[in-house]
């Protein structure tokens, strides 16, 4: 009975080992925590969980963009977006004079050259007053041409009267007259030459007017727009046709930040429009801006359109993309 009470007495109770088990767990927890909240850093490569041993903390670190890339690369791939067809050269051809239309030899759609005349002003005037001009340096010149062969021949007389002079064959008055006669003749020739000036400037005025009753095209197009009509009095500056070039074609669009990677200088395009649901038209990037819109977070591209197919017009609108 001594030894039974001696064991009794020997054992701890049962609660107390029931609390000290969770306390000893409690506290290896909250100093794990603790360790890993203050140094986020591993102690050492057997400190990394095992299933991150083999890939070591570069590795990890590197994978991280990669699907940020992929899903930016998918994107662009995915962009569609608008934009309009231009052609390099187009101009609208204004009238240079005013004047009333007496002539309109082109209309819409018409395919013109360089300097083909697309209208013409009344220069009914304007021709009278040009040979008017002509008729008048006509006549200086002959004028001229008079007056220098008179100072040709006074030049001789004059020599002549010094050789008499000094042998005393002629007068000092005949000697003067001599002198005057040459003096006269040199005038009239500057004075023919000064009319005979005024004269070809004014008929280049005349024929610069003339000039301006032709309304031409300036480069190789199409008349897009007219908006003359015959017998209409026309004032300098009135727009009377719009022309176009066919070709070269650009495409006008703009692109969002997040892919404007993807449309540097020389990236394939594919180019669609409504309006010919079947027609893939090829292109490729030529110019990119440089600048930011910050408003729109966009910059603007400029797309050369290769071969352009006959179906396509400057001002059609075209759908743009990444050629796959």
């Amino acid at each position: 009975m001594e030894l039974d009470w001696l064991v009794t007495r020997m054992k701890p109770p049962a609660f107390g080992l029931n609390l000290l088990v969770p306390a000893v767990l409690l506290t290896g927890a909250v100093v794990w925590v603790t360790s890993v909240g203050c140094n986020s850093r591993p102690q050492s490569q057997s400190a990394d969980p095992p299933s991150y041993a083999s890939q070591g903390p570069a590795a990890s670190t590197l994978a991280l963009p990669a699907p940020a890339a992929q899903a930016g690369g998918r994107e662009a791939k995915s962009f569609v977006t608008t934009g309009p067809l231009v052609a390099e050269q187009q101009a609208d051809i204004a009238a240079e004079r005013n004047g009333r239309v007496e002539q309109i030899t082109v209309g819409i759609g018409d395919h013109v050259q360089a300097g083909q005349t697309l209208a013409l002003l009344d220069d009914r005037l304007l021709r009278s007053a040009a040979d008017a001009q002509k008729a008048r340096i006509a006549a200086a010149h002959s004028a001229v041409n008079e007056m220098e062969a008179e100072e040709s021949s006074a030049r001789a007389g004059l020599r002549r009267a010094d050789e008499m002079r000094t042998y005393k064959i002629i007068s000092e008055e005949e000697w003067e007259r001599a002198k005057y006669r040459l003096d006269q003749a040199i005038a009239a020739v500057a004075r023919y030459n000064s009319e005979e000036a005024a004269a070809e400037a004014e008929s280049s005025t005349a024929n610069l007017l003339l000039e301006q009753s032709r309304i031409v095209a300036p480069f190789d197009g199409v008349v897009g727009r007219s908006s003359v009509r015959l017998a209409q009095e026309v004032k300098t500056g009135d727009v009377l046709f719009w022309i176009t070039a066919v070709a070269p074609l650009r495409v006008l669009f703009t692109v969002p930040e997040s892919v404007m990677a993807a449309f540097s200088v020389g990236a394939a395009l594919d180019l669609t429009t409504a309006d010919y649901p079947g027609l893939h038209q090829a292109g490729r990037v030529v110019r990119v801006s440089p600048v930011v819109d910050p408003a729109s977070g966009s910059v603007q591209v400029i797309g050369a359109v290769a071969n352009p197919s006959p179906l396509l017009k400057p001002g059609m609108s075209m759908q743009v993309r990444l050629a796959p």
